[in-house]
C-alpha cells in the first residue's frame, strides 16, 4: 500500500501544480520503488536519511540504470522531500547534499559535406522564387552558422550593399560580425533582387530580409522548418536528421575539420563560453577514431598481433 505521505504529495502535485497524468504516473512508480527499497532497509520514506538516499542511488548504478533515468528519479525524490519539509512533516530535506549523477553531454548531430551539397542542390532545383529564397536561406545558414532565430529575423539592411560580412544581433543583444562565403553572398543578392521586385507598391517596404504576412512580419521558425523538410525529402535525406540547428552544427564541425581554430569558431557562433564550442572537438575525435578503425591495416586484428 502506498505511503500516506506519498499519496499527499501526489495529490498536491495534481491539484496545485497541475501535473499531467503521465507525470503523476511516473512519480508514483518512482516513489513506490523508492519505498520498496527503504522497506528492505527497515525504514519509511518520511524518516529516511541522506545515507539511505545515496544507497538507493548506488543500487541503481549497480543495476546499470542510465544516468538520465537516475537524475529523473532523484528529481522526483527531491520534490517529495521538499514537500515534506515545507509541510512541516520532517525537519529537513535529506536530498540537499545528494549530488545528481553526471550526464554525458550528447554529441551534436551534423551532416556530411556531401549531404549539405545534396541539400543545396535540391534547393536550387526548386522552381522560381521558392528556389531563390531557399537557396539564400540554406547558403547563409551553412556559411555563417547562425541560429535560426537570427537568420529569419535578419533586417533587409544587411544586404543594402554588396555584403562581405553579416552583422548579426544575437543572444543578449550582442552584435557579432560573421564573414559570408561567395556562394552565400551571391544567393543573398539574388534573393534581394527578387524581394525588392515583389514588394507591394502601395505599402511601406518590409524591414525584414525574409518578410511574411504573419504577426512577426518575417519568416517564422515553423515556416522555415516546413520548407526545409520539403528540400530534405527532395535531396533524399532522412528528414529526422535535418534541421536548422543541424546545419549550424555542420557549419562548426566542417570548419574545425578544415583546420579553423576553436576561438574563431566560438566568435562566429556567438558562444559566450568557449566550453560550449569545445563539444565540436569531440566530434573531430570521434571522426579520427572511426577513420583509424576503418583504414588502419591492423585495426581489424584482435589481440594486437604484429
Amino acid at each position: 500500500m502506498t505511503n500516506r505521505h506519498v499519496e499527499a504529495f501526489l495529490e498536491i502535485m495534481a491539484a496545485e501544480r497541475g501535473a499531467a497524468a503521465n507525470t503523476l504516473d511516473a512519480y508514483g512508480r518512482d516513489l513506490e520503488e523508492f519505498e520498496d527499497f527503504l522497506a528492505r532497509r527497515g525504514t519509511a520514506p518520511e524518516s529516511a536519511d541522506t545515507t539511505a538516499i545515496r544507497a538507493w542511488l548506488a543500487e541503481q548504478v549497480a543495476c546499470g540504470m542510465a544516468a538520465r533515468t537516475q537524475a529523473r528519479r532523484l528529481s522526483c525524490i527531491r520534490q517529495f522531500y521538499g514537500f515534506l519539509f515545507a509541510e512541516g512533516r520532517r525537519p529537513d530535506n535529506p536530498t540537499t547534499n545528494v549530488d545528481a549523477p553526471r550526464l554525458g553531454r550528447p554529441l551534436p548531430k551534423y551532416l556530411s559535406e556531401e549531404e549539405v551539397t545534396a541539400l543545396l542542390d535540391a534547393a536550387r532545383a526548386l522552381e522560381n522564387e521558392a528556389g531563390i529564397l531557399m537557396t539564400a536561406l540554406l547558403e547563409t545558414l551553412y556559411a555563417t552558422g547562425l541560429r535560426v532565430s537570427e537568420l529569419i529575423s535578419l533586417p533587409a539592411s544587411v544586404v543594402a550593399r554588396d555584403p562581405s560580412v553579416l552583422v548579426v544581433r544575437g543572444k543578449g543583444g550582442k552584435e557579432r560580425m560573421v564573414p559570408l562565403s561567395d556562394p552565400a553572398r551571391a544567393a543573398l543578392l539574388a534573393w534581394r533582387n527578387i524581394r525588392d521586385a515583389t514588394q507591394p507598391k502601395k505599402s511601406p517596404p518590409s524591414r525584414w530580409l525574409f518578410p511574411s504576412h504573419g504577426a512577426s512580419g518575417h519568416l517564422t521558425r515553423s515556416g522555415f522548418a516546413k520548407m526545409l523538410v520539403r528540400v530534405a525529402m527532395a535531396a533524399g535525406l532522412d528528414i529526422g536528421r535535418v534541421s536548422p540547428h543541424v546545419l549550424r552544427h555542420s557549419f562548426a564541425s566542417h570548419l574545425l575539420a578544415g583546420g579553423a581554430d576553436l576561438r574563431s569558431v566560438q566568435q562566429m557562433l556567438g558562444h559566450a563560453d568557449i566550453a560550449t564550442t569545445e563539444i565540436y572537438t569531440h566530434i573531430q575525435d570521434e571522426q579520427r577514431t572511426r577513420l583509424v578503425r576503418q583504414h588502419h591495416p591492423l585495426a581489424g586484428l584482435k589481440g594486437g598481433k604484429q
